[in-house]
């Protein structure tokens, strides 16, 4: 039996072992985290070198094709028990996985890997490490540092809690079927800061708002949170491409001092 990747899923299946084993050995059991879930592991070609793993690591996979899990099932006794039929975004991980921390992997649909970054965010006290395979733009963008054109909502607002190492790239042909696109892999570790020093609710909404209007200034962006009201910071000149998480804290702060 074999799996045969699906479009409306966004599957592109591994065939290359080697970028298989590599992809598993970027991972790193941040804050010794052993307990592993895996989201979309197809037919387990990387799942398979996670078992292997000599940090003996506990790994869960999470699929929302039956087919690849009937395959799993069947091909995989290390995972019995550990296979879950199910769609990562309309998940309720705290109930699922528990009040351990876990980490998330995997080569994930391209159609939402976004989406998965931006859950895994809203768990990420529990998530202490994120690695793996998008597309490579998308990639590039979550890892990319203040000042580049290719920095967005995600870069910041991920780079807020996490820190970002993109580790290599991968070519289309190791995929069955290639995508049109490179792949980039990436590794994401929860960093020290448990909390923003703001209103976190408004840092998210100023970071969305700026990156929406991103040809403008920040002043222009946040004119509806100042209602009219006159403010001189140099940060307010700029635009968003070229701030750091600090300044958009420091930016959150001082929309925070002048809100009514």
């Amino acid at each position: 039996m074999s799996v045969k990747a699906k479009k409306h899923l966004g599957q592109h299946f591994l065939k290359d072992m080697n970028v298989c084993k590599r992809i598993a050995n970027t991972y790193g059991s941040h804050r010794e985290c052993k307990k592993v879930l895996e989201i979309g592991p197809g037919m387990g070609a990387l799942t398979d070198f996670l078992l292997e793993d000599e940090m003996g690591l506990d790994v869960w996979v999470m699929d929302i094709d039956t087919e690849s899990i009937e395959y799993l099932q069947e091909n995989k006794p290390a995972l019995d028990g550990k296979i879950i039929e199910a769609d990562f975004l309309k998940q309720d991980l705290a109930k699922l996985m528990g009040d351990e921390p876990f980490a998330v992997v995997g080569n994930f649909p391209y159609n939402i890997s976004t989406q998965i970054m931006f859950k895994c965010l809203e768990m990420r006290n529990q998530v202490p490490e994120i690695m793996g395979m998008f597309q490579r733009e998308v990639a590039w963008r979550i890892a990319e540092p203040p000042g580049t054109k290719q920095r967005g909502i995600l870069s910041v607002l991920m780079q807020a809690y996490y820190d970002i190492e993109y580790c290599f790239t991968v070519d289309e042909h190791v995929f069955d079927p290639p995508p049109k696109v490179k792949s980039g892999v990436i590794r994401l570790t929860r960093n020290d800061r448990e909390t923003l020093p703001c209103d976190e609710k408004l840092f998210k909404q100023i970071v969305k708002m700026s990156f929406n209007q991103r040809r403008k200034t920040i002043r222009n962006s946040i004119k509806q949170f100042i209602k009219g009201k006159s403010i001189e910071h140099e940060l307010l000149s700029l635009r968003p491409e070229v701030l750091s998480v600090e300044q958009f804290i420091e930016l959150t702060q001082l929309v925070e001092a002048n809100l009514d």
